[in-house]
Parts: structure tokens; C-alpha cells; sequence
């Protein structure tokens, strides 16, 4: 029995309220995370909170602990969880014909979860080791920082009703239609193989029906410090390039090369947003900036999808759960979709 089982209470209330003493804390660290780095940088340090210094390391150390905690707290209910539902029933229930059905419910659930591309990603490896289908959680992962109710709001309040609207449908269809073709493609063959093991005690088990409650806990305790240890270098870097780039945009690049009557100005839109990294929340206020330099509304639109749903440091993160030849392929399809989106709604909202 692992070190942390073997502390916990005999009974089943002590060791209700020991696991439920560790969600609040899980919690508390989560809700004040921000703040700490604002006490540290901002007061304990007094760094000017304006500087681009100040910006990126207060953006670096937030995000990193941020991350670490969403990997610990979801890695560690969905493995629990799964321990209840085998890999092969809950591909059964969300695969086959009934795939696209699943694109939609991820998307939907997407939408709600108002999560950067970075902070999707530990979801992302939840859902699929649990056996949902790469395609499905791609919709997800799509979706996720995309379209959400704070960017809903923020985007009512900036350009009305039509836009908001024009935005979600094409957020959630590119979603859909982006993680359903990926589906197709049998992309589960592109994932590195630890996603898909169980292990308890170190050994990979072929099954988890049986298990008593001390191992589930153990199951899941493992799979956070198995994850947590092959993905820290990915994200420590891909944290590090968003903070070395956080809120850098070329405006006068942009205005100049995507403005109004550029022929390629939605692709260079996209080229410009990719290796950036921002929330949709992060990225509405230059975008508005942009707006009233004249910049086409489908080219702004294509920009921020491409900011908040194709970032550098998402792909960084990404890297050490799926191999190349699917990272390229999901760049190029989403990318894809989103210059289409662009293009499209160029001509609608002319």
C-alpha cells in the first residue's frame, strides 16, 4: 500500500472527511494563487505591475503553479473515477456511430469550462486515458478556450449581438467539425502509449473492477505523480515561451499586412496569432484595438481563434502526450478551419 493510503483514517467517515480536507485545500491553493504572485511581485518585491519584466515572471510562476495543480486535482478524479468504468465500456458508450453525438457533448462542455489552452490540456490527458475518444476530446481541447461564457460576455459588450453569435457558431462548428475529422483519421495510434496504461504499485494492471477503495486512491495518486513527472519539463517550458511572448503583438506588422484589402491577411492573421499566448479575455481588448484601426471583423476573428486555440506553448505541452505526425496534423486541420472561418466571415460581416 502506498505511503499515502497508509495514512489515511480506518474508517470510512475519517476517511471521507480526510479526502474532502484535501479538495478544500486543493481549492484554497487554486483560489489564491494569483494573489500570492501579486503579494510577491507586486508588494514584497514592488515591482512596477506595468513592466513587461514584471509581467512575464508574475505570468510565468501563476500559470506553472496554476497548471500543476489543474493537472493534480483532474489527473487524479478522472483516474479514480475511471477505476469504476473500464477504458473499453466508455469507448463503447462514446465511440462508433455514436462519435459525432460525442463531438457535440465535448464541444458543449467545452464551452462551460472556461479554460486557456494551456490549463485544457490536463482535462485533455484525463479524458483521454479514460478511454474517451481522441477525437471527441480534441472537440474538447478545441472548444475549451475558444468559446466560453466570460469571452461570450466580453464579446457582447465589445461588438454586439451579430458578432457574439457569429463567433460561438463558428467556434463550436470549428470544435466539432475539427475533432470529428481528427476521429477519422484513427489519431489514437498518435498518442504516447503511458496515456493508455493502467499501473498500481508500479506493475501495469489489465483490469480495475475488484479494486478496493485504498487502491483506487492509490490508483489515482500514482497517475498524478506519473503524469506529473514526464510532462514538468514540457511544462516549464511551454509556460516560459508564453511568458517570454505574453501580451508581444507586432500592431503595426498586423495593421500593415492583415488589414483591409490584403489578399492573405486572414493567413497572416493566423501565422501572427499562433505563437502567441493569451485567454480570449487576455486578447479581446487588442482586438478591439485593432477594430478601430480598420481591420476586417473576420480577420480579428481568425486572429483570436488562432491566439487562444493554437498557441506555442499549448503544442509544447501537448508534445509529451501525443507524437508529431498528430500535432502537425492537428495544426494543420484546425489552422485550416479557422482561415475558412476567417475568410467566410469576412464576406458576411463586409
Amino acid at each position: 500500500m502506498s505511503a499515502l493510503t497508509a495514512h489515511l483514517p480506518t474508517t470510512r467517515s475519517g476517511r471521507g472527511l480526510a479526502l474532502g480536507a484535501a479538495a478544500v485545500a486543493w481549492a484554497a491553493a487554486y483560489w489564491v494563487n494569483e494573489q500570492l504572485w501579486d503579494l510577491v511581485f507586486h508588494d514584497l518585491l514592488a515591482m512596477d505591475p506595468d513592466a513587461r519584466l514584471t509581467e512575464g515572471l508574475h505570468f510565468f510562476f501563476y500559470d506553472t503553479a496554476k497548471i500543476a495543480l489543474l493537472l493534480t486535482g483532474i489527473i487524479f478524479v478522472v483516474t479514480v473515477l475511471r477505476s469504476f468504468m473500464s477504458v473499453e465500456r466508455t469507448r463503447a458508450l462514446l465511440g462508433g456511430k455514436r462519435e459525432g453525438v460525442g463531438n457535440v457533448a465535448a464541444a458543449g462542455l467545452g464551452v462551460v469550462t472556461p479554460f486557456c489552452s494551456c490549463s485544457a490540456v490536463p482535462a485533455f490527458i484525463g479524458f483521454v486515458a479514460a478511454g474517451v475518444p481522441i477525437g471527441v476530446t480534441l472537440s474538447f481541447l478545441i472548444a475549451s478556450p475558444l468559446v466560453d461564457v466570460v469571452a461570450i460576455g466580453l464579446l457582447l459588450t465589445l461588438f454586439g449581438l451579430k458578432v457574439t453569435i457569429v463567433y460561438i457558431a463558428a467556434g463550436v462548428a470549428v470544435a466539432i467539425v475539427a475533432g470529428w475529422s481528427l476521429g477519422r483519421l484513427g489519431a489514437e495510434r498518435w498518442v504516447e502509449p503511458f496515456v493508455f496504461e493502467t499501473r498500481l504499485g508500479g506493475q501495469v494492471i489489465d483490469s480495475t473492477a475488484g479494486l478496493t477503495f485504498d487502491q483506487r486512491i492509490q490508483l489515482g495518486a500514482e497517475e498524478v505523480g506519473t503524469v506529473l513527472r514526464k510532462i514538468w519539463p514540457y511544462l516549464l517550458v511551454g509556460i516560459g515561451v508564453g511568458a517570454a511572448i505574453h501580451g508581444w503583438v507586432p500592431e503595426d506588422f498586423f495593421t500593415e499586412y492583415a488589414g483591409a484589402g490584403a489578399t492573405f491577411g486572414v493567413l497572416v492573421a493566423v501565422l501572427i496569432g499562433i505563437p502567441l499566448y493569451s485567454n480570449i479575455a487576455g486578447i479581446l481588448p487588442l482586438v478591439g484595438a485593432l477594430h478601430d484601426k480598420g481591420l476586417p471583423m473576420g480577420t480579428l476573428l481568425a486572429f483570436m481563434m488562432a491566439v487562444v486555440a493554437l498557441s506555442v506553448p499549448e503544442m509544447i505541452l501537448l508534445r509529451r502526450v501525443l507524437r508529431p505526425q498528430l500535432i502537425g496534423i492537428y495544426l494543420a486541420v484546425v489552422g485550416a478551419a479557422i482561415v475558412a472561418v476567417g475568410y467566410l466571415f469576412n464576406l458576411l460581416l463586409a
